[in-house]
């Protein structure tokens, strides 16, 4: 399961995450978003747990507990949900 972790304080790292999460079981990856012009966290992570239990168990513990003295949130990670163009049509109205 695919977890969404938010609000995260900038000085935390993919290390401190990846201890926190693997107190509830196995952590198969572990991915930091950073901004790509500075490198720095952009305050948001992804966490990939194969086992859903373990996944649900550190969802609901560690959903808003103090990490770096930030508050963080975590949940379910969704599919990201592409925006359709707008649809242009070649005949316009005068």
């Amino acid at each position: 399961m695919k977890l969404l972790i938010r609000n995260l304080a900038r000085v935390t790292t993919e290390t401190d995450l990846q201890d926190l999460f693997e107190g509830y079981g196995i952590v198969q990856s572990c991915n930091l978003v950073l901004d790509k012009e500075t490198g720095k966290s952009k305050g948001f992570a992804f966490v990939e747990m194969p086992k859903q239990g373990e996944a649900k168990a550190a969802m609901k513990n560690l959903n808003g507990t103090v990490v770096d003295d930030n508050i963080i949130r975590v949940k379910k990670s969704e599919p990201k949900v592409k925006q359709k163009e707008p649809s242009v049509s070649p005949y316009r109205r005068a």
